[in-house]
């Protein structure tokens, strides 16, 4: 019996009743082929286990029909496994397949890009990572259209869709100071990454306004850096009363240090509160307030932007914040 992975696109014309040049375009989305012919075609190559192949196609239509997703925090912060699931699923269900790169804490983007670039993707979505202005525009060069998720580069022709991470941090300041407390503390995440910085400059614009002191700690985004942070935050002379931490992982360390044999009480003696909502902020033994970040809405913009820009690359990049909730649960005192 003939293998029928050896089929070619000429034995499925042949079938059909098409040139084989037909049954190249019945395979484009975008082809002037019309339905009736495209049936005939498609019912043709299954009756003899024709499969096109992907990449001689891609020298028809000069794409790939591929995009290149850069993320990093993927095994330390569940907030992007999920950004990573919707992300992928929103490009399948446009007919872009998804290419995976996956950098670490000691890798360089820059380094790494190049990389991506020699398979030849339409189009590069960058999470929890960051893109100098010199690789964003070496991109450009090449024409090949990049989009940040939760990232910005001032002045980059990038696209970028992130939350209001400023705005985020005004909320939980001013809900700080509506709940009466006097010594606020900023657990901040990685010092280079705009969501902490911006998340930072909200937080403190309002308590500066309000002419209130604040007490600050780094935990790099890190469940054990922000426990140990917590314990130097707790034992000063002056101890913190609330404490803003710049992501939820950072907030669960913090509530663990602060339960753990210091002898003091949650929500009574100090709040707590996060920023993401990822699932386990919801959980009885966490129960965190927090700042819901409007994932699904970044998602459905970020890919329609770059799937936009794919089909023309004339267009202009585009940038917008999407204003994020405070969801209120047990680990802060509410409002009198």
């Amino acid at each position: 019996m003939k293998n029928k992975t050896n089929t070619t696109s000429t034995q499925v014309a042949n079938l059909a009743g098409v040139s084989q040049s037909t049954v190249s375009r019945a395979y484009l989305p975008e082809s002037p082929v019309t339905e009736k012919t495209r049936q005939k075609v498609l019912e043709a190559a299954k009756k003899l286990g024709y499969q096109p192949n992907a990449m001689a196609r891609s020298l028809i239509t000069r794409r790939s029909n591929m995009v290149g997703i850069v993320i990093s925090n993927v095994t330390t912060n569940p907030f992007y496994p999920e950004v990573l699931d919707l992300l992928s699923r929103k490009f399948q269900e446009n007919g872009q397949k998804v290419m995976l790169f996956v950098v670490h804490r000691d890798q360089s983007l820059d380094d790494i890009l190049p990389q991506l670039l020699e398979y030849q993707v339409d189009g590069i979505i960058i999470t929890a990572a960051t893109l100098s202005s010199d690789m964003s525009y070496e991109c450009e060069r090449r024409g090949t259209p990049v989009t940040l998720f939760n990232r910005y580069i001032p002045k980059s022709n990038a696209s970028w869709f992130c939350c209001d991470n400023k705005a985020g941090g005004s909320m939980v300041a001013q809900f700080l100071l509506d709940s009466r407390h006097k010594r606020p503390a900023y657990l901040a995440g990685s010092e280079d990454t705009t969501t902490s910085i911006d998340r930072e400059k909200g937080f403190l614009e309002i308590m500066n306004k309000n002419g209130v002191d604040t007490l600050r700690e780094v935990g790099n985004y890190n469940y054990n850096e922000a426990y140990a942070a917590t314990v130097r935050l707790m034992e000063r002379p002056d101890p913190a009363d609330s404490i803003f931490c710049s992501n939820d992982i950072m907030a669960f360390g913090a509530l663990d240090a602060i339960r753990s044999g210091m002898k003091l009480r949650v929500p009574e003696d100090v709040s707590i509160i996060g920023f993401d909502d990822i699932p386990m902020a919801s959980w009885p033994s966490f129960n965190l307030t927090t700042v819901r970040q409007p994932v699904r809405d970044m998602v459905d913009a970020s890919v329609e932007d770059l799937i936009s820009r794919i089909k023309e690359p004339e267009n202009p990049p585009n940038h917008k914040v999407i204003m994020g909730e405070l969801i209120v649960r047990g680990s802060s005192r509410i409002p009198i």
